[in-house]
C-alpha cells in the first residue's frame, strides 16, 4: 500500500502521491500533483488516462492524457478526498491535508460611498451584474490553454493580496479575492495565458470595466476596474496579448488592476497559480 508522501507547505511547487485505502492497488493508479496544498491553491493533477476521478461525488474533467485541475478556496478545510476508478472497477481513495493560511486585514478609505452601502435603486443592477459574471464562468470547456502556463498581467507595486479582510470606509466587507497591482490609468494589461473572452463589460457596479477570460477546464481570469477593454466577447487571445487598460472604475480609490482567478466556482489565489503553472 502506498503512503502519502508529504512535503512542507511552502510557496514553491510541491508534489504528492496518492495513497490507496482499498485492498486491490496498482502503482500505475497513483495521483501525481503539481501545486501547493494550501488554502487558495490551484493544483494540476494527473492520473492514468483510462481512469476517472471524482471529488465530493462529482466527476472532474480530465485531458486525454489524464491531467486535471483542482482548486482550494480561501477557507478550504482538509482533508480533501478523491475517488479514482479504473476501467476494471478498481477503486482508489486518496486524502490530502490542506494547510491553513493567515490573512491580512486591510482598511481602504476614500471609496465611493454608494459602492459601500448601495442605494436600493441599484440592487437590481447588482444582481444583474452578478448573473452576467456567473454565466461567463459557468462553462467548463475541454480547452487546455492553462497547460502552457501563466505570467503576470501587469508589472507594478502590489497593493492588495488574496484573502485579506477588507474594511471600506470603516465598514467590514467580504474578503478580497484578487491581487491588486497599482499602475497609472491607461497602463497596458496583457493576457496571463491564452483563452477565450467570455465577458467584456465596461461598467459593472462594483468592478467597473470588467473582462473575463476562459483558460479551459473551468479555470478563468477576471480583470477589474479597467478604463478600456481592447478585446471583444468570443475572441481568442494568446498569452502576452494586450487585452485592456488600467483604470479606477467601480469600487476603487485610484488606478490599479485587480486580477482574480476562479476554478469553476472556487476563488483561487492568482499568485499560487503563477507558482503552480508557470509559463512554459
Amino acid at each position: 500500500m502506498f503512503s502519502l508522501k508529504c512535503h512542507c507547505f511552502c510557496a514553491r511547487t510541491i508534489v504528492f502521491l496518492g495513497f490507496f485505502l482499498t485492498s486491490s492497488v496498482f502503482a500505475e493508479s497513483a495521483i501525481v500533483w503539481q501545486g501547493s496544498w494550501q488554502q487558495g491553491g490551484l493544483l494540476l493533477g494527473r492520473i492514468k488516462p483510462s481512469h476517472n476521478i471524482s471529488y465530493a461525488g462529482e466527476q472532474i474533467k480530465t485531458t486525454v492524457d489524464g491531467r486535471f485541475l483542482f482548486g482550494l478556496g480561501r477557507d478550504a478545510q482538509g482533508p480533501s478526498n478523491f475517488i479514482v476508478s479504473s476501467p476494471s472497477g478498481t477503486v482508489l481513495e486518496a486524502q490530502y491535508p490542506v494547510a491553513e493560511r493567515e490573512y491580512q486585514i486591510q482598511h481602504v478609505e476614500g471609496v465611493p460611498q454608494q459602492t459601500v452601502k448601495p442605494p436600493a435603486e441599484q440592487l437590481q443592477r447588482i444582481r444583474s451584474d452578478s448573473a452576467l459574471v456567473g454565466n461567463a464562468r459557468r462553462e467548463v470547456t475541454a480547452s487546455t490553454d492553462f497547460l502552457k502556463g501563466f505570467i503576470k498581467p501587469l508589472e507594478g507595486p502590489k497593493t492588495g493580496v488574496y484573502g485579506s479582510q477588507r474594511f471600506y470606509n470603516g465598514v467590514p466587507k467580504s474578503p478580497h479575492y484578487g491581487v491588486d497591482y497599482a499602475a497609472p490609468t491607461g497602463s497596458r494589461v496583457v493576457a496571463p495565458a491564452a483563452g477565450i473572452v467570455r465577458l467584456a463589460h465596461r461598467d459593472l457596479f462594483y468592478s467597473g470595466g470588467t473582462l473575463i477570460i476562459d483558460h479551459g477546464h473551468g479555470l478563468s481570469s477576471s480583470f477589474l476596474h479597467l478604463s478600456d477593454i481592447l478585446v471583444s466577447e468570443g475572441s481568442r487571445v494568446e498569452r502576452g496579448d494586450a487585452i485592456a487598460l488600467v483604470g479606477a472604475t467601480g469600487r476603487a480609490t485610484g488606478p490599479h488592476l485587480d486580477w482574480r482567478m476562479n476554478w469553476r466556482n472556487v476563488r483561487v489565489d492568482p499568485e499560487l497559480v503563477l507558482e503552480a503553472l508557470p509559463a512554459q
